[in-house]
């Protein structure tokens, strides 16, 4: 292929891509990350990753993109946006709803994009030839370096991908093939001086800019974190049921961002602002028919259910007879993490009845985790 028939390649794949709805496309080699190595690798060394144990097991091959595929030669960098309707912060002090981060309050987006994905990778098959292989971010791969050195943004102090044009709020995808295509040039820091997403974090989970611990990061705490909530976080969690979006909603390139042209990324009316306590009833099944498609669906009805309860214990003595009701409840539910969360609950929003059940609850509970929750 020339190089005349390679640029009009590029821009008839970049008019496909946005023709299916992705909203910014840029090129790269799999060889041009190598600056993105120590520093991830010093993460996982420092233990900032906390439990994601396959950050770990998969680095030799995070860190390399060839490892995901040798013969690539070229990275095609996809950006779907999913802006909100409205500011998510807003939503922090009505402390009788469950805050959902904007990105799982509709359809999985790991699909979405996908799908898109391999539709836009048969186009460039039937097109131009050669072989292909997509990537969402299940696969061990540093998306994000890629996503900057191929011009669509750069990783901003909250390490997250920022946007000229889309602010903080895109999800990212990858093409790799066969194919040479040549590269962009690489998009430069516009955070400047700013420091707004590390002031804003509830926890402080920010060790400096552009470096993150995540033990301490509320999207962690409330998805990835299989155990209870450590308990210095929990009232900093608020109404904070899955995720948290307050360092990605602060920033000022978001005065660019658009709302989501996706229907299946918008917030499904039921997510955007669900009372806790029409979630505390929620049973395995219930939990999985509420959730089918979402990507809330993966942390199980026990995990969702102990984010609700810590929630359910921030409102305090706001809380009413109903919320109790409730609380009460999950003191005998299967799951040691729901039964400790329904303590701590308890004891925040009505002290008298937490102390009135506590000689005989813990002397029928077993688990000792939970039994510390009383000593709390």
């Amino acid at each position: 292929m020339t190089e005349s028939q390679h640029k009009d390649l590029k821009q008839t794949l970049m008019a496909e891509a946005y023709r299916l709805g992705f909203c910014n496309v840029g090129f790269s080699t799999p060889d041009a990350i190598a600056d993105a190595e120590p520093r991830l690798r010093e993460f996982v060394q420092s233990g900032y990753h906390g439990e994601m144990a396959w950050m770990e097991t998969h680095l030799e091959r995070r860190v390399n993109p060839r490892h995901l595929w040798s013969e690539a030669k070229s990275v095609i960098m996809l950006m779907v946006n999913y802006g909100p309707d409205e500011d998510p912060l807003l939503k922090l002090s009505q402390q009788q709803i469950g805050n959902i981060s904007v990105y799982a309050q509709g359809h999985d987006y790991h699909d979405i994009v996908k799908k898109k994905l391999k539709v836009l990778a048969r186009w460039l098959i039937e097109t131009a030839g050669g072989e292909v292989k997509v990537f969402v971010d299940t696969a061990p791969l540093m998306e994000k370096p890629l996503a900057q050195m191929a011009g669509l943004g750069w990783q901003g102090k909250h390490t997250n991908i920022v946007s000229r044009g889309h602010g903080s709020w895109t999800f990212l995808g990858s093409i790799f093939t066969t194919i040479e295509l040549a590269p962009e040039h690489a998009e430069i820091d516009h955070c400047g001086s700013c420091h707004a997403c590390l002031d804003v974090c509830p926890t402080q989970a920010f060790v400096a800019p552009y470096k993150m611990d995540a033990r301490k990061c509320i999207s962690y705490l409330t998805i990835e974190h299989a155990g209870p909530i450590p308990p210095e976080y929990r009232a900093a969690m608020g109404n904070r049921i899955y995720g948290c979006d307050d360092c990605l909603a602060v920033c000022p390139w978001n005065k660019y961002a658009q709302e989501a042209n996706e229907l299946r990324l918008v917030g499904r009316p039921e997510n955007k602002s669900p009372a806790l306590l029409s979630l505390m009833g929620l049973s395995d099944e219930g939990f999985r028919a509420r959730f089918t498609a979402s990507p809330i669906k993966r942390i199980g009805r026990a995990r969702f259910t102990r984010n609700v309860l810590i929630a359910v214990g921030n409102m305090g003595k706001t809380a009413d007879a109903q919320h109790v009701s409730a609380v009460e409840l999950h003191l005998h539910d299967d799951a040691p993490i729901v039964r400790g969360a329904a303590i701590w609950a308890l004891q925040q929003i009505d002290a008298p009845r937490a102390m009135f059940l506590r000689s005989e609850l813990m002397e029928k509970e077993q688990d000792a985790t939970v039994r510390a929750e009383w000593e709390l």
